[in-house]
């Protein structure tokens, strides 16, 4: 039998992506196939990190391959992460190709804690990740992370990020007491915000999360409005008073035009520690009824239990200190769905418009 390096082109431009629901990119670029006698060896780049979630996506495009008469001898499944576009007038950040907020409506709700694991497991993933904690008035990572100490400066004038767990990261808290206050009025800590994103030295960063201040007042508006982000994650818990607040949080996202990636449901059931019995103490799929009512992804719910809390404390999040634990593949299917949520997004094209410079005649 003639296998054809176009058959096979064909049969894998059929396969549908299980994570984009998207049929697979088989351009030059993306696609490389080989023949030897009736052996194929394929080469797939996807848009989106997929390290240890690559099964599904294998299997069909191993079936893709068998139906053309062809064995498939070897297959490489890689990722390239490109940037997507941001808020009208902004651009890229300079050494982060995307930046993702992740807000909440209100406080409590275990926003940090969520953003803390969703960036160790965008880095489980295979992402180059950093993280930065804009929480000004109750800045988290540096313990959630374990990191103490200053930022070091070269030249004075920007800073070069902490790193741990293989995350850089920076905060208000690295540069401040650990028990001092934060006693600034809305225009200083929008600007000490922006001064943590745009003069720190972020490295190659595929992806930047930033934990957003909870609410939606005009300090999450500004930096809702000013730092390009591709998108945001909303935390939530199922009971009612988090609800009404989340739906405020997805229309200020609207508003400023920051399209929403998805909503997950934090503190969906309550784990006991000594028995393991499940119980939904503030409700039940209330952000999935969200989600649907807004039309918006659902990412999944996540469970209150002791663990993420005591290991978040201690400075070893879930995702890193249980890696084969249940809730840390929560947290990995969460933010495989992130990644391929941001890889649908349209991509940057900011290089190509022209910068307008307003000179006095």
């Amino acid at each position: 039998m003639n296998i054809s390096i176009e058959s096979i082109r064909e049969a894998l431009g059929s396969v549908t992506d299980p994570h984009t629901h998207k049929r697979l990119d088989i351009s030059d670029e993306n696609c490389k196939i080989s023949i030897s006698s009736n052996s194929a060896d394929v080469e797939i780049t996807l848009p989106y990190p997929a390290n240890n979630a690559q099964d599904e996506i294998r299997e069909r495009i191993s079936q893709a391959v068998q139906s053309t008469g062809a064995q498939l001898n070897s297959l490489e499944v890689k990722s390239k992460i490109i940037s997507r576009a941001v808020q009208k007038g902004l651009r890229p950040h300079e050494g982060v190709r995307n930046i993702i907020a992740v807000a909440s409506g209100k406080g409590g709700v275990g926003k940090s804690t969520t953003a803390v694991n969703l960036t160790l497991a965008l880095r489980d993933l295979g992402a180059k990740v950093g993280l930065l904690d804009a929480d000004i008035y109750g800045p988290s990572v540096p313990i959630m992370l374990g990191l103490s100490g200053k930022p070091k400066s070269v030249d004075g004038k920007t800073m070069d990020p902490l790193v741990g767990h293989d995350v850089q990261a920076n905060s208000i808290g690295f540069l401040l007491d650990e028990d001092a206050p934060t006693i600034w009025r809305g225009p200083m800590v929008t600007q000490a915000l922006t001064q943590l994103l745009t003069q720190t030295n972020w490295k190659d960063l595929d992806f930047l999360v930033i934990d957003m201040p909870p609410g939606t007042g005009d300090i999450a508006l500004t930096m809702a409005q000013r730092v390009p982000l591709v998108g945001a994650v909303i935390v939530t818990t199922p009971q009612d008073l988090a609800l009404a607040d989340v739906r405020r949080g997805l229309r200020m996202f609207q508003k400023v035009d920051v399209p929403i990636l998805g909503i997950v449901e934090n503190m969906s059931t309550h784990i006991c520690s000594n028995c393991g019995h499940v119980e939904a103490i503030f409700g039940e799929e209330g952000g999935r009824k969200v989600a649907a009512q807004y039309n918006q992804p659902w990412l999944g719910a996540l469970p209150l239990k002791m663990g993420i809390r005591t290991q978040t404390d201690s400075g070893n999040p879930t995702v890193s200190a249980e890696p084969e634990g249940e809730v840390a593949q929560m947290y990995r299917r969460i933010a495989l769905q992130v990644a391929a949520n941001v890889s649908l997004l349209p991509e940057d094209n900011s290089a190509f418009t022209p910068t307008v410079v307003a000179r006095k005649v």
